[in-house]
């Protein structure tokens, strides 16, 4: 990514995956916010960290199916089915730090741990995801460009609610009591909108996509089936995919939900386009490994490609970023992101409250 300083010379900044806004281009304290994060080594990638995690969590899956076969047919498994489920987040997370190329150099050998990680073992299309997260990195909280905020179950803004109608307006009006166990649907949904994302495209990488979805969905359902009865075996699968949908929901839920909401006529820099729809949560490196570092979000919005073990390390340098430039660090507990989040659903979905303005 190139910006201007001093007058129009160029710095190259090799730090986003994602393309910076229009009006993030021209952001000389920015380049200079990248250069110090740059030369405190943040942006390195230590191959025995991970070496370390991809055996971790691949053994950790391995774990779980060979747990299946040896339980047998029994309620236990309900057990495994959520171990499975948050094994299964934890390779989602995995699969989100290699589609932002923290994981890998190469381009080539970050997709085909993508493709592997994600098609393969958790049924999630690698390109589908870094196509659609990247629109959300290059839009946060905007709304028509962030899909993350576009039209749905779940109404963002008070024209989406007034678009409902029936059944859709209803759930919008008790949407922020229905989130969460919405979200326990979260991972079916990934499921169809990866197989979609294929319909109709051709060419050696959609039929490379789809080979290893199908492989998923048929070992999947074969290990489960074979070892479980049919009711066992649908109990099982309806608790890992909604256990599974539900952590993914409850860690990205705090990091967009009730900041600013952008419109697409707002002039603002790459630095405050992700600083003010961000928010961090506060935690210890417990709360780092269960959000998969996304607790981070202000950082990782500013330079998705640092590995997720030195955001922590990044904080101070972009915290003393924003204060020197007035702009607003939002950083709280947890909980109080869900709450914060869950009061800006209920004064969306809720009339008299229809204002599109921001919540928190």
């Amino acid at each position: 990514m190139n910006y201007e300083i001093n007058g129009g010379a160029q710095v190259t900044v090799p730090v986003l995956t994602v393309a910076a806004t229009p009006q993030g281009r021209r952001d000389p304290d920015f380049a200079d916010l990248a250069r110090r994060v740059r030369d405190a080594g943040l942006f390195h990638r230590a191959a025995w960290r991970t070496a370390v995690r991809l055996v971790l969590i691949s053994t950790l899956y391995g774990a779980g199916w060979a747990a299946l076969f040896v339980v047998g047919n029994s309620w236990y498994q309900l057990l495994v089915a959520a171990y499975l489920a948050v094994v299964f987040a934890q390779v989602g997370f995995l699969g989100h730090d290699i589609g932002h190329r923290q994981i890998f150099r190469s381009r080539r050998w970050n997709r085909t741990a993508g493709l592997v990680y994600g098609n393969l073992a958790i049924g999630i299309g690698y390109d589908y995801w870094v196509d659609k997260h990247n629109r959300h990195h290059a839009h946060p909280n905007e709304v028509g460009a962030d899909p993350d905020v576009g039209p749905g179950v779940i109404a963002w803004t008070a024209d989406q609610v007034d678009g409902k109608s029936g059944l859709g307006r209803a759930i919008a009006r008790y949407q922020a009591a229905l989130f969460f166990p919405l979200t326990c649907l979260e991972a079916l949904s990934l499921h169809v909108a990866s197989a979609r994302s294929l319909r109709g495209k051709r060419g050696r990488r959609v039929v490379i996509e789809a080979v290893l979805l199908t492989t998923h969905a048929a070992a999947y359902l074969a290990a489960v089936f074979v070892v479980l009865s049919p009711l066992r075996g649908l109990a099982f699968i309806g608790l890992q995919q909604g256990i599974f949908g539900l952590y993914l929901g409850c860690a990205f839920a705090p990091n967009h939900k009730g900041m600013e909401m952008v419109s697409p006529d707002q002039t603002l820099s790459f630095a405050q386009r992700q600083v003010i729809t961000s928010r961090n949560v506060k935690g210890g490196r417990a709360l780092d490994v269960a959000l998969g570092g996304l607790n981070y979000q202000i950082e990782h919005h500013l330079f998705p490609s640092i590995p997720m073990a030195n955001l922590r390390r990044c904080q101070p340098i972009v915290r003393a970023y924003c204060l020197s430039h007035e702009l607003d660090y939002s950083e709280t507990t947890l909980l109080s992101s869900y709450m914060i989040a869950l009061r800006y659903l209920r004064s969306t979905g809720r009339p008299p409250t229809l204002n599109s303005g921001p919540r928190s």
